[in-house]
């Protein structure tokens, strides 16, 4: 998703904070996760999976952006009207190509010289969300196989499960996939 005439300027830590906020809430509402996102100074890289199969990425898509357009309205800005979407091909659905494109997206501040070569994963506008699942870090030595045990999880149980065995502080107990 590009900014209306590639303007900079909008990308501060309040903006950031409400694009994870909109993210959250979008990845809710529509029912997928995000492995990897790259908010880059003048457009907005996003990889997004279904977890459910009545996951619909272009209502999503909608509604994220009908969102984040408020946001961006407040700072002055707004996004170019038809983003660049891409729907991944069964090839690249595939656990590697996934990777691959993961990759491709987290070296975008590399490519554009906002950080050094090889240090792509100190640029602060990096992330991933995967509704239910804030401990994932996108960096962590282990986070692929983590993440793919937890979409698996997700893909099997769904985004809510019935009510759990209430703990001594009466909060339920966290199950991890």
């Amino acid at each position: 998703m590009t900014i209306q005439d590639r303007r900079t300027g909008w990308l501060i830590p309040i903006f950031y904070y409400r694009f994870r906020e909109i993210l959250t809430h979008a990845t809710f509402r529509y029912a997928f996760a995000c492995p990897i996102y790259c908010v880059m100074p003048d457009h907005i890289h996003l990889l997004w999976i279904g977890i459910d199969d009545r996951s619909d990425q272009l209502k999503a898509s909608e509604y994220f952006r009908k969102q984040l357009g408020g946001a961006l309205q407040v700072l002055g800005f707004k996004l170019q009207r038809q983003p660049h979407d891409h729907v991944l091909k069964d090839d690249e659905r595939l656990e590697s190509s996934v990777t691959e494109l993961a990759e491709y997206i987290a070296r975008n501040p590399e490519r554009k010289e906002l950080v050094p070569i090889d240090r792509y994963m100190d640029y602060p506008y990096s992330g991933c969300l995967v509704p239910g699942y804030p401990e994932l870090k996108l960096w962590a030595p282990d986070y692929w196989e983590r993440f793919w045990r937890t979409y698996s999880f997700l893909r099997t149980n769904g985004l809510f499960r019935p009510a759990e065995e209430k703990v001594g502080n009466g909060f339920p107990e966290a199950r991890s996939p």
